[in-house]
């Protein structure tokens, strides 16, 4: 029983991590242009598909590298030609938006790739576990969590010290002043888009290895992503973190003792969460409502 608990409370600290990077990059995207973007566990898929392709080629380590920025590239191309078009519009109309893409997302790897799960290569040396004892650390899946981390601090870092950072963090809190000052929105709001995307693409990339390749890989992370915002806070980058861990951790232990409440907990969490704190856990007052 302890294994299994340790091995459950492991398992979720990874899922938890995926919902993190995920949130990560909706929440950038919210926050600047207020976009809720369901396309984005298609554009996670698209990312773990090209990592899939690069790897016979490139090997998995240049694949993780290059995957995502192509994952970004195409981002940067849907909001220029597609999203752009809505930013003045009610924000239904995005949302109606990012929902058929997702559904164009998931068919069109579905029509290239086929339904079937693909094999996804990961170096062998990762695969192996680090303990006879405790078989499931592994490690690719310390990798993730590295990764997921190293990811969380370098986008702490170009928020704070980069100066694409700061007019993202400027234009989050007065976007009509931002373009006062003379910054060009567009530019900002279409490079905002493509760093979230990329965030996407990077977790497609890492969640493949895990949970295997397939058209409906975003599609489970998606809506806990959405959760994670909410419960750690609309621009809290620790909070975005703190809270998909939490969640994965709660949901994969209920698992052990009430599997059919393994998605209801998250839920509760968020409605805990709404009721005590509504800024969620460490979200600035103000920044939900």
């Amino acid at each position: 029983m302890t294994e299994l608990i340790l091995f459950n409370i492991f398992n979720g600290i990874i899922i938890g991590a995926f919902y993190a990077l995920m949130a990560l990059g909706l929440s950038l995207i919210l926050n600047l242009s207020g976009i809720i973007n369901f396309a984005h566990g298609g554009f996670l898929a698209t990312g773990a598909y090209l990592a899939y392709m690069l790897i016979p080629y490139t090997g998995f380590w240049l694949a993780l590298l290059f995957a995502p920025m192509l994952t970004a590239m195409l981002g940067l191309v849907v909001e220029r030609i597609l999203i752009r078009r809505l930013y003045a519009r009610d924000p239904l109309y995005s949302l109606l938006l990012t929902f058929g893409l997702a559904f164009i997302f998931q068919d069109g790897t579905r029509y290239i790739w086929g339904p079937q799960t693909l094999p996804y290569e990961i170096p062998a040396a990762l695969a192996t576990p680090l303990n006879s004892t405790l078989f499931f650390l592994t490690g690719y899946r310390l990798l993730m969590m590295l990764l997921v981390l190293a990811t969380v601090i370098g986008l702490f870092l170009i928020l704070n010290h980069t100066r694409l950072g700061i007019r993202i963090r400027a234009g989050t809190a007065d976007l009509n002043m931002v373009s006062a000052l003379g910054i060009n929105v567009r530019i900002l709001r279409n490079l905002n888009f493509g760093l979230g995307i990329y965030l996407a693409g990077l977790a497609g990339v890492l969640a493949a290895g895990m949970l295997g390749l397939q058209p409906t890989i975003g599609d489970s992370l998606i809506m806990p992503s959405f959760v994670t915002i909410i419960v750690g806070g609309l621009g809290s980058l620790p909070g975005t973190l703190l809270a998909g861990i939490l969640i994965g951790v709660a949901s994969s232990v209920t698992s052990v003792f009430f599997p059919s409440a393994t998605e209801a907990v998250m839920y509760v969490m968020m409605a805990l969460v709404l009721l005590l704190r509504p800024r969620g856990l460490l979200g600035e007052e103000g920044r939900l409502r």
